[in-house]
């Protein structure tokens, strides 16, 4: 019984040899890759990829000079006033003993550089995820090639963004950056998408019968309606580059992640775990500030909040509620 399960086995490992593709041929895709990159792409699209480097580096270099430059007490001030205006008093007592307590462990400095990163990542994530995503809305044809771009660029594991980052713009906090924005686009991309996706065809409908054009219905219709699922992608983002400001370390970007990629490195146990405590400080901080930015049952004041923001700039954007009627006065006799 054993030789004939043994000569079964035998049989099918035989089979299973014999109808492998790689007996026809192989394919040396990392030779390929890396042709592509090494001797085409980089020499050929050097100044290219220099000119997109550009904005990020002033951008991001402009805010972290501002950061540190600006008082603590405005800095912790403006959190608190923003975070109690938005989410109410628990948040603007947390942000301000986070702050307080990064400051008093020697890290505000590298708060603030990493705070300048993640904005800088999150603003270029908006200017350009936010257009695709209205692109793929408007069309199932741009949609269904945005998708699998989106799905390979979500599940490519973070570190390697950074063989071709350093490659294509070498090392340094701009490189980090880059690789921030790649890895944090696809939330904003998928959510624009969808919300205005969610918007009611009658509304829409209702749009081009009062005589509105395409951009007025795109404007003050549909973007509108779908503030709240926008809101939540770039929470989303802005987690996701929170994320990746540990791995953006290892290609020179500073900040708390570096304190905690020093840490490890020395097996300084106390090092790393305040690196790590800045950065979940901060992530929790900014994440009930932008949850309370798009949600408006949780609004301290409907006017700090991003739809009221907008509101303000663009008088048409926000639906305003309909006043109660007044209850009718008794006639005189």
């Amino acid at each position: 019984m054993a030789a004939e399960t043994g000569g079964l086995w035998a049989f099918i490992h035989s089979v299973d040899q014999a109808l492998r593709p790689s007996n026809l041929g192989t394919i040396r895709l990392d030779n390929a890759v890396e042709w592509f990159v090494k001797d085409w792409l980089v020499p050929n699209f050097r100044p290219a990829f220099h000119a997109a480097e550009w904005p990020v580096n002033a951008v991001m270099h402009g805010l972290e000079a501002f950061l540190l430059a600006v008082p603590f007490v405005v800095i912790v001030g403006f959190f608190v006033v923003l975070g109690w205006r938005t989410a109410g008093r628990g948040v603007a007592i947390f942000a301000l003993l986070s702050l307080s307590l990064l400051e008093m462990i020697g890290l505000w400095s590298e708060t603030m550089t990493t705070l300048a990163m993640i904005l800088t990542a999150v603003f270029f994530c908006a200017i350009v995820g936010i257009p695709v995503g209205i692109l793929a809305a408007g069309s199932n044809r741009a949609a269904a090639i945005i998708r699998p771009v989106l799905d390979i660029m979500q599940t490519i594991p973070p570190f390697v963004y950074l063989v071709p980052i350093v490659m294509l713009f070498g090392v340094g906090m701009v490189p980090g950056v880059l690789a921030t924005i790649i890895f944090a686009l696809p939330p904003i991309i998928r959510l624009t998408n969808l919300g205005i996706r969610q918007v009611q065809e009658e509304l829409v409908e209702a749009g081009y019968a009062f005589g509105s054009t395409r951009r007025e219905v795109l404007f003050e219709i549909q973007i509108p309606l779908a503030l709240r699922t926008i809101m939540a992608g770039l929470n989303q983002t802005l987690m996701l580059a929170l994320s990746m400001a540990v791995i953006a370390a290892l290609i020179g970007a500073g900040g708390l992640g570096l304190t905690v990629f020093t840490g490890l490195g020395r097996l300084d146990v106390g090092a790393a775990f305040q690196g790590g405590l800045g950065i979940v400080l901060l992530a929790i901080m900014l994440d009930r500030i932008t949850q309370a930015l798009g949600t408006p049952e949780r609004r301290k004041n409907p006017d700090w909040t991003f739809t009221g923001l907008l509101s303000a700039l663009w008088p048409g954007s926000r639906q305003r509620d309909q006043e109660p009627s007044q209850p009718a006065q008794p006639a005189e006799k």
